[in-house]
């Protein structure tokens, strides 16, 4: 019996809410950054980028469980 693909428990607006509380945190203001969510097969994939490409370093990435809201990994760069 093929499986059934289901929705995610956690919607992209929670997990957005999820990643942005930590990046608060670890940046404080979040401004400078574009956010990129997808949902992937390991779970939503969170990414802050900077908006000027000519401003080195980056923002943090996340990996949020979809069923769950776990952060899974994340990772800062600055």
């Amino acid at each position: 019996m093929a499986e059934s693909r289901s929705s995610p428990v956690i919607q992209r607006e929670e997990a957005l809410k999820i990643a942005r509380e930590d990046a608060e945190k670890a940046y404080g203001d979040l401004s400078p950054y574009r956010v990129l969510i997808t949902l992937e097969s390991d779970g939503w994939h969170v990414v802050y980028e900077l908006r000027n490409p000519h401003q080195q370093g980056g923002g943090p990435r996340y990996v949020i469980n979809a069923a769950t809201g776990a952060v899974i990994a994340k990772e800062y760069s600055q």
